[in-house]
């Protein structure tokens, strides 16, 4: 499971495919793969329309 927080700080929670759930969140038909870094760019999420939108992986939190 994935989120992704823009950068005015909405969340976007249950992301299963997050470019393809994203996009008809947001009405848009197409999406900008986001990145960071100059000598080795990662792929950090995506420009969607007005919005970046930075993917985080959820995991369940588990104490041993």
């Amino acid at each position: 499971m994935y989120m992704g927080i823009d950068q005015y700080g909405t969340t976007y929670h249950d992301l299963k495919h997050p470019r393809k759930d994203l996009m008809e969140r947001l009405g848009y038909k197409s999406a900008h793969k986001m990145y960071i870094g100059e000598d080795t760019p990662k792929h950090i999420g995506y420009v969607i329309g007005r919005h970046w939108v930075t993917i985080y992986q959820v995991k369940p939190w588990e104490k041993p």
